[in-house]
């Protein structure tokens, strides 16, 4: 399966056109997606007419976008103009907007070819894919498994090559843990990496959006059109996106690396720390210096539980008023926490953030950058809604099982899931490293170094 640089490659020197790319796409949507359910819209007349128009442009020399006619969906949170934008909520399960969201807004004007929307949970709430209004998504290496979430249908649409690229976003591990699921790329940036708009939480961000790919290059290729300043972003980061252009290739021999295997006393599923065990040691044989270090969580779990329930009460409070009957469990459960919460309890979650955001930067002074699990457990079955025990431990709520995600959030460093192994039953397991507050162009090159060395261990 060729990657989306490639194909972009073959499509500017002519030895294939965004038509015959989408159709392929299309082929694949056709024959995958009854079964696993990545992609809950599709507009295959509209994506052909979109690639046809790409053509012509090509021909008549006209100026061609970076992502000139690769074949994309978009999360089904980001709103699409004239193409239904649901959320996975029954609420909203008609809806159709009148604007694009910004990250929409700028792959199109790269010249993207738009399918579809893919997959996600409720209002993008816990780490497992499904819905009243689609259903479950499933994993493409075991169909009774779940492909994590809530990015998760846009990893198995990238999985399967349903598309070439795919965005998500990241509070709790969104966006990295169905690329650990279904052993492919996604970046969580740094805050305003990625401008979010429209957005009504501007100033309180918790919530990432990045880019998803079927390797490191792909990834920055994608991030280089979504990057870059907005005035409608206040916290948006004022350096261009084609800073990503650029050639990925570094020699880290020397580089010194914290390895934290559970993040302060996570529990880990044995089969998970076993083979992120084997990618630290594949970073000690390019050259690295792989030391056990890590920041202080302590407190850390709590405090991104107030400050994710605040996002919740702040965008759905009122939902819950009008329309409690069709929101699930779950959902109105983070939503009525706020509630529990106390001025203080938030003022102490802030400066908990606050302590760990400079206990994290300075390690990453001594330290080039730190590694750690994706996930805390192997895809679990898809009829499961979440994890509620891993080992002797219990699951306190739906999200805990992906603190070793959280936590790294609650840091504000940016964070890469990249395919590190399969297990002895031919489950991927994906390697998260962190990198450099605001620098993700550093961390691309590393994730390319370990994907090279990877290779004959992450081929699924």
């Amino acid at each position: 399966m060729k990657s989306a640089c490639e194909q972009a490659a073959q499509i500017r020197s002519g030895h294939l056109s965004a038509r015959e790319l989408t159709e392929a796409c299309l082929q694949q949507i056709d024959a995958l997606n009854p079964v696993l359910n990545a992609l809950v819209t599709v507009d295959a007349e509209g994506a052909l007419r979109k690639a046809d128009e790409a053509d012509r442009r090509q021909s008549r020399g006209e100026p061609l976008g970076a992502l000139h006619g690769l074949p994309l969906a978009h999360k089904d949170s980001f709103l699409t103009a004239g193409m239904r934008t649901t959320w996975g909520s029954k609420v909203y399960a008609d809806h159709v907007p009148q604007v694009d969201s910004l990250i929409v807004s700028r792959q199109a004007e790269a010249g993207s070819i738009l399918l579809g929307k893919t997959n996600l949970p409720e209002f993008g709430a816990g780490s497992q894919t499904f819905n009243e209004v689609f259903g479950v998504t499933r994993n493409p290496y075991d169909h009774t498994l779940t492909c994590g979430g809530s990015s998760g249908g846009a990893a198995v649409a990238l999985a399967t090559g349903m598309v070439a690229l795919a965005d998500g976003t990241d509070m709790g591990g969104s966006l990295r843990n169905p690329a650990s699921f279904c052993n492919i790329v996604g970046l969580r940036p740094s805050i305003g990496r990625v401008p979010i708009w429209p957005n009504p939480n501007s100033f309180g961000q918790v919530t990432a959006a990045g880019p998803m790919g079927r390797c490191v290059a792909d990834v920055a290729l994608l991030l280089s059109v979504i990057a870059g300043p907005d005035r409608r972003d206040p916290l948006s980061i004022d350096q261009p996106g084609t800073l990503y252009r650029q050639d990925l290739s570094a020699d880290f021999k020397g580089a010194r690396i914290a390895y934290s295997p559970d993040l302060g006393g996570l529990p880990v599923a044995a089969p998970v720390r076993a083979i992120i065990d084997q990618g630290a040691k594949r970073l000690a044989d390019m050259g690295c210096l792989v030391e056990h270090a890590e920041p202080d969580f302590s407190g850390a779990s709590h405090a991104f539980q107030v400050l994710r329930a605040m996002t919740y009460a702040s965008g759905y409070a009122s939902l819950l008023q009008t329309h409690r009957d069709q929101l699930k469990g779950t959902l109105i459960w983070n939503i009525e926490l706020a509630s529990t919460f106390s001025a203080q309890d938030v003022i102490s979650a802030e400066q908990r953030r606050a302590r760990l955001f400079r206990d994290t930067q300075q390690l990453l002074e001594t330290y080039d950058f730190i590694i750690a699990p994706v996930s805390q457990v192997l895809p679990f079955p898809v009829d499961q809604p979440f994890v509620e025990r891993i080992g002797e431990q219990e699951m306190h709520n739906y999200i805990e099982w992906m603190d070793s995600c959280s936590l790294i959030t609650l840091t504000g460093h940016p964070a890469m899931s990249l395919p590190c192994g399969f297990t002895e039953q031919g489950l991927p397991v994906g390697l998260q490293i962190i990198g450099r507050y605001r620098d993700e162009l550093t961390l691309l090159k590393l994730a390319q170094a370990f994907e090279t060395a990877s290779k004959p261990y992450t081929q699924g």
